[in-house]
């Protein structure tokens, strides 16, 4: 990271943020899973095999817990773009190391350069290296187990109020992906 860091330019005085950089998959497949109800009930859940998916860009900084994400329908070069450039202009203030997979839309060269983000990646298959995948672990396990979807709309609409709780829960997010290896 340190030698993203240097990359910027040393007239370069605005303040210097990490974060981490992933995409979920969130889709209308409902597997039941374990839950506690009353001593001599029995959990009905409704379970659904509808093979449709949507995906939610997202970065997050471990040092404060700040969050920045996107629903797209893929996760590929088109939606790496439209990420990285609602990023850079949200983060306009700061210059940023992201730190993200080797995904191929991640390093793909019609990517855009911009003038404020660095990018790191992480060795090929090494998933445990990203702490963001603790976010995305934490909205199945606390917001959409034992769900059933009736259109992709709806748990779009679902993520929205997720992600924006979780914009808003930066102490919850720097619980979750503030590894002492990670904060800077």
């Amino acid at each position: 990271m340190g030698a993203a860091a240097q990359s910027f330019p040393p007239e370069d005085k605005r303040p210097l943020k990490v974060f981490f950089q992933d995409e979920g998959r969130f889709g209308r497949i409902c597997e039941p899973t374990a839950c506690w109800v009353a001593k001599g009930f029995r959990p009905i859940v409704k379970a659904q095999f509808v093979r449709e998916y949507t995906h939610v860009f997202s970065a997050a900084c471990p040092n404060d817990g700040q969050t920045f994400s996107m629903i797209l329908p893929y996760a590929d070069t088109e939606g790496m773009k439209i990420f990285l450039e609602g990023f850079s202009k949200q983060l306009k203030d700061y210059r940023v190391v992201m730190v993200m997979d080797g995904a191929a839309w991640h390093k793909s060269q019609a990517l855009a350069k911009f003038d404020n983000i660095a990018i790191v990646h992480l060795p090929s298959y090494s998933p445990e290296l990203n702490p963001v995948e603790h976010i995305w672990e934490h909205i199945r396990e606390k917001y959409l187990k034992n769900f059933f979807w009736l259109s992709m709309n709806k748990l779009e609409e679902k993520l929205e109020l997720i992600l924006q709780e979780i914009y808003n829960s930066t102490e919850v997010i720097q619980n979750l992906i503030g590894f002492q290896w990670a904060i800077i």
